[in-house]
């Protein structure tokens, strides 16, 4: 690429200038390749420096409005930085800022193909390729992960425009420079299981497994109250009984486990947030407890409430991921190993599945993930660095105060301002900056933005901008697909950037999805399976499937969990309860209830309801057995020995 001469600098401020281009033949001859457009880079040389300016408007003056300048062709650009010039003159790569202004006159010029890769190159040790610059496709465009990941990044753009691509791409190119990271996608439409082939721990519905102690007093009281207004009483109470339900479970454990003897060892350390197990067994033993020591009725209002609300929400099926397991176990550590790769063992990545989940469910999972992530980063003290990546953030932090679940809101606050103190980086992508909370977006230190119609979500990304990007944001409507405008700390200077394309093998579901316009047939079964999957996400999927005569026989050498020690009471009758089956003899001495121990209470009082006959411990739920295939518990997931 030759430099040529385009015109003369008539009018400069701080950051803008203004060039009127020379007429054809005044300069070397016409060449249409080599004239500028508007989004392209050209320079000016101050002899200290190559000055960088962005063209954001070209036109031709009026008469009316500039007549010294009437039927001139004008262009006006922005300054977005230098290629400083050493003694020998040596040009140094790209820096932001200008040092040495240019002058009223100064000749301007298109880049030389030497100069604007100067002004994209910064290494290839911190460096990966994602694109090629639209101004010269010849030169690649590259991001800096130190930078990038830490001080986090968003990826922005409408439906359709190639936004899962590009996040697919980047981290794929992540990857294969750090294998040894640790990162956790969201996944809410599951589209990005085979984007990472082997690479990837794929979560799904079915293994899945998130207790409830894991859940801060916070979600607690969101989930079980739906809230702190209107129940200030039943959070007092839950604040007191938590902790005793603790220190109840602790002492039947005894030397069982050493690790919670060890980290938790001061009744003063029981507190309402720390992730210590308990059983909802003995939670509701605490209220039925309190509601024996009272007697008017009024006082005990909150209790039942409180009470009524628990085994509700213990027994929805759609927290099975969260209270479906039989046995409470101490298995923080194993739960948070396998979730954030420690060690990798080839997998960096861990995608969890959310697709089917209605949305306060889906809210549930991302604050957990999200705050076992920052803990995590906090207490190892950053020597485990994370990457959450949060699809579809405008629903977990939407912009309005009232709307969305406030710890989720909460903990991905706390990451985005604090957690690159602690080697925590957060990804967010949305296809709705509009809805989206300012301050999330403002942390966000590189942005990518694709196409965006809505004249809101410009506003929005536009607001982010702290650099000379502005301008080149102008062309957010007219993107292409694949097509992204890449500023902030992950690269060097503003740019248009074409994306790679991303292997057939590696596409997201439903890139480049079109309409079947060959005569085919459909399956019948493949609806009356959607219907199954379907119904099996809000009830228990056993109910759904055909019954065996016989359960499959224990293997007398697999390790079972002990059951919970003073739980030998039924559990109360309800209407999801089962019946016991002849085929199945109902377990002697200690019995828990078919949801496990959290419908369990202390032996009933005389005024307690009708009890039901101890109801037998499902092992496995009738399923035609197969080597090849996992037994699956209650609401279609997977059991804990499988």
């Amino acid at each position: 690429m030759q430099q040529i001469a385009i015109g003369e600098i008539i009018s400069i401020d701080g950051t803008a200038a203004r060039v009127l281009m020379a007429r054809p033949g005044e300069t070397v001859p016409h060449q249409d390749s080599a004239q500028p457009f508007v989004g392209t880079l050209v320079t000016v040389d101050t002899g200290a420096s190559i000055v960088l300016c962005l063209i954001t408007a070209m036109k031709l003056a009026g008469a009316m409005t500039e007549p010294t300048l009437a039927g001139s062709r004008v262009i006006d650009v922005e300054l977005v930085g230098e290629l400083p010039r050493q003694d020998d003159g040596y040009l140094c790569t790209f820096r932001r800022g200008v040092s040495v202004y240019p002058r009223l006159g100064d000749t301007v010029f298109t880049p030389t193909h030497k100069v604007l890769e100067k002004a994209y190159y910064f290494g290839s040790f911190d460096a990966v390729e994602i694109g090629r610059i639209h101004q010269d496709p010849t030169i690649p465009a590259v991001i800096k992960i130190n930078e990038m990941l830490g001080k986090h990044f968003a990826i922005l753009g409408s439906t359709g425009t190639g936004k899962s691509c590009a996040v697919a791409l980047i981290l794929r190119e992540f990857l294969a420079k750090q294998p040894l990271s640790h990162i956790v996608l969201v996944d809410p439409h599951n589209e990005y299981d085979r984007c990472f082939g082997a690479q990837a721990n794929v979560i799904n519905l079915d293994t899945l497994r998130l207790p409830f102690w894991f859940l801060n007093f916070e979600e607690i009281i969101e989930i079980l109250l739906g809230g702190r207004e209107g129940n200030s009483v039943e959070v007092e109470l839950l604040r007191e009984f938590i902790p005793a339900a603790k220190r109840q479970f602790s002492a039947n454990q005894g030397r069982e486990s050493r690790l919670l003897q060890r980290s938790v060892t001061r009744k003063e350390r029981y507190s309402v947030d720390v992730p210590v197990p308990y059983r909802i067994s003995d939670l509701l033993g605490q209220i039925k407890a309190q509601m024996g020591r009272l007697e008017i009725q009024k006082d005990l209002q909150p209790l039942k409430h409180l009470a009524n609300r628990i085994e509700a929400v213990a027994q929805d099926p759609r927290y099975s991921f969260m209270f479906g397991k039989m046995m409470v176990e101490d298995n923080l550590g194993e739960i948070l190993k396998q979730i954030f790769r420690i060690p990798v063992n080839g997998k960096p990545i861990t995608i969890v599945q959310l697709v089917g989940l209605p949305m306060e469910i889906i809210n549930v999972i991302v604050s957990i993930l999200a705050r076992l992530a920052f803990d995590l980063a906090l207490w190892c003290d950053g020597k485990v660095p994370i990457t959450f990546v949060c699809e579809e953030a405008h629903r977990y932090v939407p912009r309005e105060k009232n709307a969305g679940f406030e710890p989720t809101k909460s903990i991905i606050s706390r990451i985005a301002k604090e957690g690159r103190k602690y080697g925590i980086s957060l990804c967010v992508v949305s296809q709705r900056p509009g809805d989206l909370d300012p301050t999330i977006l403002s942390q966000c230190s590189t942005i990518f933005a694709m196409r965006l119609s809505n004249e809101r979500d410009q506003r929005i990304v536009k607001s982010a901008v702290s650099d000379a990007a502005e301008s080149l944001l102008r062309f957010l409507p007219s993107l292409g697909m694949r097509e992204t405008i890449a500023f902030g700390e992950g690269v060097t200077l503003p740019s248009r950037i074409m994306l790679s394309q991303l292997p057939e093998s590696a596409l997201p579901k439903g890139a480049g999805a079109h309409l079947n316009l060959e005569t085919q047939e459909l399956d019948p079964g493949l609806v009356d399976d959607a219907i199954l999957r379907w119904r099996s996400v809000g009830s228990d999927i056993v109910s759904l499937l055909p019954e065996e005569p016989e359960l499959k026989p224990a293997d007398p050498g697999a390790h079972t969990p002990s059951p919970e020690p003073g739980n030998s009471a039924a559990p109360i009758a309800t209407q999801s309860q089962p019946s016991p089956s002849p085929a199945s003899a109902p377990a002697p001495a200690q019995a828990t209830g078919p949801n496990g121990n959290r419908n369990a209470h202390p032996a009933p009082q005389p005024a307690q309801p009708v009890l039901a006959q101890p109801a037998p411990v499902r092992a496995s739920p009738v399923q035609p057995q197969s080597a090849a295939q996992p037994e699956f518990g209650r609401a279609g997931r997977l059991s804990p020995q499988s």
